[in-house]
């Protein structure tokens, strides 16, 4: 699994004019923050990269003052510093030693709203493997010639081509930068036509919202926009006896036994770019049997085992309390534990959730309690396949689902 997410930042943005005079194109504010920020969110709600680094030439003082050394979910936040503009590739040369074996890059100035685990799974057999923005229509972007999932060529901008376009979201391999001698070099132009031709470069086509804040007309667009287009409906699943079987106070990986379609219910959601939430009741810490520090690398050992597959959950959230725990600071009445609607209240004070069209799915009635407080439709789960059972009760348009 990676856990590396890289971003480029170092880009000069002339033709944003007096904008990036003094500010970073990726520093700009766009929707009322900057524009990097909305990026390494995204990444960060993932919970699989444990590093986020910043590539940062132009004005990078002001990045490296905001970012570096910070940290947001589980990833911890670094900054490459150039001297020297040196391209996108040279970029990745000048950090080399910064750089894990693969790692996931993305442009900074653009903004693509897909399943990037999904990428990620897709992405073993290749040295690069590309996310693609499918029906782009205009000729403002060059074009990407496909065979099945091989690249066979890049069309310039401008011929009238079809096709979809580059995305800016890449799984990359260490090694193509392995034997580069000579800087300024470009990823685009000099790096990724030889993989092409040595038919060592993949790509897989997606849908979803896709916006580039290069040009003063989409810069505008995107800071009306984007905000909007990042809220989204959720599915909010109870943990135990509906993601994994209910067998009494959980908190070993090794005693955790998925429900069958669980981990796909979970990818069909985010392929249908809702959010997933887990809120679950462990009153096992309240009770003594186990800390709340099992409770997260168990957590975090579930997002690893669903991102194998491409599925990943927004956030985990538990409630450790009991007003009979006989451990003395879990020991009372929380608002968080349901069939009180706290956990999911405080998600939707975090997230930018659509509640229209959000569901929470459980197994007994105090998730359904919960959910009707909190202003939700719930839904009993009493076992069976999950995933079967999400697309039974949620209209999962595959807006963000492989082309």
């Amino acid at each position: 699994m990676l856990r590396q997410a890289v971003i480029l930042v170092g880009g000069l943005g002339t033709r944003l004019g007096e904008r990036t005079k003094t500010t970073p194109k990726p520093m700009l504010h766009v929707g009322g923050r900057p524009f990097l920020d909305t990026l390494i969110d995204e990444i960060a709600r993932y919970d699989v990269f444990d590093e986020i680094l910043l590539l940062a030439g132009h004005k990078a003082e002001s990045i490296q003052a905001r970012y570096a050394g910070a940290v947001r979910g589980r990833a911890r936040l670094l900054v490459s510093l150039e001297q020297a503009p040196l391209g996108t590739g040279g970029a990745l040369v000048h950090a080399a030693s910064l750089l894990q074996e693969r790692f996931l890059l993305l442009n900074g100035d653009s903004f693509f709203d897909f399943n990037i685990l999904d990428l990620v799974s897709r992405a073993s057999a290749s040295l690069v493997h590309m996310a693609l923005r499918a029906d782009v229509v205009g000729d403002r972007y060059g074009r990407v010639v496909l065979d099945n999932d091989r690249v066979r060529a890049f069309i310039a901008p401008g011929q009238g081509a079809t096709g979809p376009v580059n995305a800016g979201v890449y799984v990359i391999d260490r090694s193509i930068i392995a034997g580069i001698n000579h800087l300024p070099v470009s990823l685009e132009q000099d790096i990724f036509p030889t993989l092409v031709a040595n038919r060592a470069m993949t790509g897989t086509s997606y849908r979803g919202y896709f916006i580039d804040i290069g040009i003063p007309k989409d810069f505008a667009r995107a800071d009306v926009e984007l905000n909007e287009r990042l809220r989204r409906p959720a599915v909010f699943f109870d943990r135990d006896g509906v993601l994994n079987h209910d067998s009494g106070y959980i908190f070993e990986a090794s005693k955790l036994r998925w429900i069958d379609g669980a981990r796909e219910a979970v990818k069909a959601v985010n392929d249908a770019g809702y959010f997933a939430f887990v809120v679950t009741n462990q009153s096992g810490v309240a009770r003594g049997f186990y800390q709340e520090s099992h409770v997260q690398a168990l957590h975090r050992w579930m997002a690893d085992e669903m991102a194998v597959i491409g599925a990943h959950i927004d956030a985990f959230e538990y409630c450790p309390d009991h007003p009979e725990g006989t451990v003395e600071r879990y020991r009372r009445v929380s608002d968080r534990r349901k069939p009180a609607p706290g956990m999911i209240t405080d998600l939707l004070g975090r997230f930018a959730v659509d509640t229209d069209g959000s569901i929470l799915i459980g197994d007994k009635a105090h998730d359904l309690e919960a959910a009707r407080a909190a202003g939700l439709q719930g839904h009993l789960f009493a076992g069976g396949n999950l995933e079967a059972f999400v697309k039974q009760h949620l209209p999962l348009r595959p807006a963000y689902a492989p082309k």
